[in-house]
């Protein structure tokens, strides 16, 4: 894969998560401790973003790094979504079973025998 592929790559990725969170370019910049043009450029693959910003990039959104560079998910992401589901009940917490046994079937996954 070229350079200018990954960039493009790594900014589909930061702009996912981005979106994801809600967040405008100039506000994710902010979090991140960048500047919104850097930001900007980063997202739409101009420039390449360089170890110290792919890490305050990780904190401010919440996501691995493996994730940003190489678009594979990790324990850290795992653990995210784990400690997303701690506060429900356990009615709460049958019902996103159940959405995510749909998401799975729909997107062509076989599920696991109970």
């Amino acid at each position: 894969m070229d350079t200018e592929t990954s960039s493009k790559n790594i900014g589909k990725r930061i702009a996912h998560r981005r979106n994801q969170l809600g967040l405008t370019q100039e506000q994710a910049a902010e979090k991140a401790g960048l500047s919104p043009q850097f930001f900007s450029c980063v997202e739409s693959g101009i420039k390449n973003i360089r170890a110290e910003s792919v890490i305050k990039l990780s904190k401010a959104m919440n996501i691995s790094t493996d994730y940003i560079l190489l678009g594979k998910s990790n324990d850290h992401d795992r653990n995210y979504l784990i400690e997303l589901l701690e506060p429900l009940n356990e009615v709460q917490l049958k019902c996103m079973e159940e959405i995510i046994k749909n998401y799975l079937i729909a997107c062509g996954y076989s599920l696991p025998s109970d």
